[in-house]
């Protein structure tokens, strides 16, 4: 099965698995994916992943994270699409929510939130947006 566009793919099946409560979700396995996932958790909105074979292909199993039973992800979204690509200097960074939610960012430094990209002085595409 081909997929226009995975990251949508991959944001889209963590957003349906809070929705339903689900403990756990799978997700195609990509290093973008993979490293995508990890900032998630690294701020603090995704329990953890573990990478499992699944049908001889590799997966992600994502662990989801809820407080008192109410999701840790209230919106998740993606930003930059296939058909518009949104790129933003280290200057023209917003925050979101006030600094609640945050943007994550490919840089040539690798996939980061906007605040570290605002702290290292680097732009790039902006990815999604998690509050």
């Amino acid at each position: 099965m081909s997929f226009q566009d995975p990251i949508a793919d991959c944001l889209t099946r963590i957003r349906n698995g809070l929705m339903r409560g689900k403990v756990n979700v799978m997700v195609p396995h990509s290093k973008l994916k993979h490293e995508l996932i990890n900032v998630l958790i690294s701020e603090g909105y995704i329990k953890g992943v573990e990478r499992v074979e699944e049908d001889g292909k590799p997966s992600l199993k994502v662990a989801l994270k809820y407080h008192n039973s109410a999701p840790a992800i209230k919106t998740i979204k993606r930003i930059s699409k296939p058909s518009l690509r949104n790129y933003s200097a280290s200057t023209d960074l917003d925050t979101v929510k006030n600094g609640l939610g945050a943007f994550i960012v490919s840089t040539n430094q690798g996939l980061m939130t906007d605040s570290e990209a605002r702290s290292k002085n680097v732009g790039g595409e902006i990815l999604c947006e998690v509050f």
